[in-house]
């Protein structure tokens, strides 16, 4: 089992960058698709990035299109999100997820192991 913890979150302004990283241990994820979701308080856990073992497939959200970029070192054993432009609807704790496979997935069913989370907060 692969033990995730993420790290990055924090307290940012309408309009500002944030950068999530997910540093993985107990097991390379270097061959397994990665994937990071959100929660919203009050709201189910949603999808938001997912990328391919190796990097080279990544899929969205609609609603992060164009703001957010997930990346990975598999070096490092890290996945990343880089979030611009964020705006007061991206507030939520984001998990980090890894599959077992080495495709991506967009369903928190696809997933098999999970962070604890990390606390975003846009202020308007």
């Amino acid at each position: 089992q692969v033990q995730l913890v993420e790290s990055g979150g924090g307290l940012v302004q309408v309009g500002g960058s944030l950068r999530l990283s997910c540093a993985a241990s107990g097991r390379t994820i270097s061959r397994y698709g990665m994937g990071w979701f959100r929660q919203a308080q009050g709201k189910e856990r949603e999808f938001v990035a997912t990328i391919s073992w190796s990097g080279y497939s990544t899929d969205y959200a609609d609603s992060v299109k164009g703001r957010f970029t997930i990346s990975r070192d598999n070096a490092k054993n890290t996945v990343y999100l880089q979030m611009n432009s964020l705006k007061p609807e991206d507030t939520a704790v984001y998990y980090c997820a890894a599959r077992d496979r080495a495709g991506m997935g967009a369903m928190a069913a696809d997933f098999g192991s999970w962070g604890q989370g990390t606390q975003v907060t846009v202020s308007s």
